[in-house]
């Protein structure tokens, strides 16, 4: 997919706090932003600190007039964790594609038997016909020297379906990361990239 002069391209980030959601809608707005685009965001994050949901829309193009997508135009969902994945889809437009950790993370309600929790989330997906790829991002990251860099691995999988070269998000990684978690973080991207 390519952004054009028509439409903003719109991705849909979601997670649970603490899994560096809003980390890696900064990076991907610094890359969209470095690549040249007109870039908008917005996030929300409230009880986050204490493992309730993280989301973060960013829209990008020639040029872009508001930060919110609007629900059933999603372009890319990404979920770094599988229920809030699921809880997500209706944001995403027919042709859009979701991209996932299969991480699992229970709430509290569904660790003391309150609510099930949805394990069957990715069939559940693939059963909308939508596309769908499943990345094992704890299991890549800490290939790459630490599950910390999840997110970012996740963020390589949509790297190599936007238009901005690789080399830009390298870039953006060394410039806004502490010199301590760039290598890091450019092997959990290349990861991702590769998978």
């Amino acid at each position: 997919m390519t952004a054009d002069s028509s439409r903003p391209l719109n991705i849909l980030l979601v997670g649970v706090g603490g899994q560096g959601t809003i980390l890696a809608s900064e990076l991907l707005c610094q890359v969209l932003l470095n690549a040249g685009y007109d870039v908008k965001k917005s996030e929300v994050h409230g009880m986050s600190q204490r493992g309730g949901r993280v989301e973060s829309h960013v829209r990008f193009g020639e040029r872009v007039h508001s930060p919110l997508i609007v629900r059933g135009e999603a372009d890319f969902l990404v979920g770094f964790e599988l229920s809030e994945t699921l809880r997500s889809m209706d944001w995403l437009a027919e042709t859009g594609e979701v991209i996932a950790d299969n991480t699992a993370i229970l709430p509290y309600t569904s660790q003391v038997g309150q609510s099930p929790y949805p394990f069957d989330t990715i069939e559940r997906i693939e059963g909308r016909g939508i596309a769908l790829t499943v990345v094992d991002g704890r299991k890549l990251a800490l290939e790459a020297g630490s599950e910390k860099a999840a997110n970012t691995v996740i963020m390589g999988a949509l790297a190599k379906r936007l238009p901005v070269p690789r080399s830009v998000w390298e870039e953006a990684i060394r410039a806004n990361m502490p010199e301590s978690f760039v290598d890091l973080n450019l092997k959990a991207l290349g990861y991702g990239f590769e998978y």
